[in-house]
């Protein structure tokens, strides 16, 4: 009898996802959820030749010389800054990720940040809270007009486009937006959107949303000098990736009222944040949950099954990030 291929799954995910995928090879399960340390996942992966990660499990060069029989990695993510790719692609090892099945509802929990940071929902609920709530007055906690405002996105993919077309179709926004590339003609007009330098972007925004990937360049794309080009009024709101914002500046800006507010639902070196942004008041602050719906984790879960099933059955992933480690004729 042969033996079955051997995967690992690095995180807990949803039952019904494991058994699909002990239907096809011999599965390891991390039921206890701890993320691994990169000796632990090295010491997981031996004999693996597939594992399902998320963005705690760094996939490098050293890692891949550890597990010199792994084939295929897929992240239950759309990002993939845990990847090192070029190192995947040189030791012949299939990236893949989830894209699409979360951007509405990415699209969606951006825009519930930024009304939540516009409208300092999380700073008077604590007031609330603490007992402070005595009486009625006319300013209090008066936040940032969204109907009619200036909405800046940075970074105009899929994600990015949603939010785009809430703001515009939903709450009368004027939409600007930059991104490497300018959209075609058909998507700009689906969007109400029009296309400015990065600082155009940066001084029209009422309430500016990053949505860009992060990679080397886009480091610290939003630092000190960045938010000083924004109005005192405007608020920052960053779904995309820790890493994008410098958030020790940030939360100088926030503390100096350099910026009215920010909502962040990613950060430097998560799950740890800065502690200065812990004790601003103007900051709603989430724990990268904006994909968070069980639809869409079970979606996410699923193509990354889907993706390792198929790339180990047939030769033929769904969502590649590396195609060129599969035979010229399997490329799409």
């Amino acid at each position: 009898m042969t033996q079955r291929p051997s995967i690992l799954v690095a995180r807990a995910i949803f039952p019904e996802v494991v058994a699909r995928l002990r239907e096809h090879f011999d599965v390891e399960t991390n039921d206890t959820d701890a993320p691994f340390t990169p000796a632990q996942l090295a010491e997981r992966l031996q004999g693996k030749v597939g594992v399902l990660t998320t963005g705690s499990e760094r996939v490098d060069a050293g890692l891949l010389a550890a597990c010199p029989q792994l084939r295929v990695v897929a992240n239950i993510a759309v990002g993939y800054n845990n990847f090192d790719v070029p190192a995947m692609t040189a030791a012949g090892v299939l990236a893949t990720n989830t894209p699409d099945v979360l951007t509405e509802t990415t699209a969606d929990f951006g825009f519930a940040l930024l009304m939540a940071t516009a409208r300092r929902v999380t700073e008077s609920e604590h007031f609330l809270r603490a007992g402070l709530w005595t009486k009625w007055a006319l300013d209090m906690f008066a936040g940032a007009e969204v109907h009619g405002s200036t909405l800046g996105i940075l970074g105009m993919g899929r994600i990015g486009q949603g939010i785009a077309r809430r703001g515009a179709h939903g709450f009368g926004m004027k939409v600007v937006y930059h991104n490497r590339s300018r959209l075609d003609a058909a998507s700009e007009a689906a969007c109400q959107a029009r296309y400015v330098s990065k600082a155009e972007l940066l001084q029209q925004a009422d309430h500016l949303v990053l949505v860009l990937p992060y990679s080397a360049e886009s480091h610290h794309a939003i630092g000190a000098t960045e938010l000083a080009q924004m109005k005192p009024t405007a608020t920052l709101i960053n779904i995309a990736r820790g890493g994008i914002v410098d958030d020790a500046a940030l939360a100088v800006a926030l503390r100096e009222r350099r910026i009215a507010a920010a909502g962040l639902d990613v950060f430097e070196g998560e799950p740890k944040v800065h502690p200065d942004l812990l004790t601003v008041p103007n900051v709603v602050l989430t724990p990268h949950i904006a994909s968070a719906t069980i639809a869409t984790r079970k979606a996410m879960a699923n193509l990354a099954a889907d993706n390792v099933i198929a790339f180990l059955n047939q030769g033929q992933p769904l969502t590649p990030l590396n195609p060129e480690v599969l035979p010229k004729e399997l490329r799409a």
